[in-house]
């Protein structure tokens, strides 16, 4: 496995913009061009977006080292081959797609965590929309992403081989992700905070392979950093 930072080169920020692709479905395909492979195979790396002075840059595993594609973007790369130890603390980044897997008439489809809590919450109340809930129990958007966000990533914890400090958990940048014809495609989260290792195999699974879905669109890479 490699780890790899991609950004503008020095001084070629706009040459390197110009060629960047902008947007999570025009981003993953801008990447591949850093791996190329023959037509049809499978995507092998994830990667994180995090901007810098306005600028992008991508932080990347992957089974294969990158290319150069040219002198307008620097890829820096090294061996990636994480041997993490049980109890030891990390400080983590990471952007994700929290779903729930809900099963109707012997069919199962994946809902955002955060409209599936509002779909139930309604449906207690005999509500058809959110703009219809007009009284002091509802919720502010921030606590009920904060809330059922953050039960979704603990509740990941125990198989990705890691226990999150609660206090430390942070939740923000809710977004939502359409299609030019404006049908919510996915939804996006970014999550902070310290967590402690409970099982090194399956944590270094994780940081290979990443958490839950969207992971073509720039979600699921563990970042982590020595607490």
């Amino acid at each position: 496995m490699y780890f790899s930072m991609i950004s503008p080169s020095s001084g070629r920020e706009r040459e390197a913009a110009q060629q960047w692709a902008a947007g999570p479905y025009s981003e993953h395909q801008w990447l591949w061009g850093f791996f190329p492979a023959e037509e049809g195979s499978p995507r092998d790396f994830l990667f994180r977006r995090m901007d810098t002075n306005g600028f992008p840059r991508f932080y990347v595993v992957s089974k294969r080292a990158p290319q150069v594609l040219n002198d307008a973007w620097l890829v820096q790369t090294r061996e990636y081959a994480p041997r993490p130890v049980t109890g030891t603390h990390w400080r983590f980044d990471l952007r994700a797609n929290p779903v729930v897997t809900i099963s109707t008439d012997g069919k199962s489809a994946r809902h955002d965590v955060v409209m599936q809590r509002k779909k139930i919450l309604l449906a207690e109340r005999g509500l058809a929309r959110w703009q219809e809930w007009r009284g002091h129990d509802k919720p502010a958007l921030y606590a009920l992403v904060s809330d059922c966000c953050g039960q979704w990533l603990l509740s990941r914890g125990p198989r990705s081989g890691f226990e999150i400090a609660k206090e430390s958990l942070l939740v923000e940048a809710y977004a939502q992700h359409s299609e030019k014809r404006g049908r919510l495609r996915f939804s996006t989260v970014d999550f902070s905070g310290e967590l402690r290792v409970t099982d090194p195999e399956a944590f270094s699974a994780t940081l290979c392979a990443g958490i839950g879905h969207a992971k073509a669109f720039g979600c699921g890479l563990l970042l982590v950093r020595a607490a």
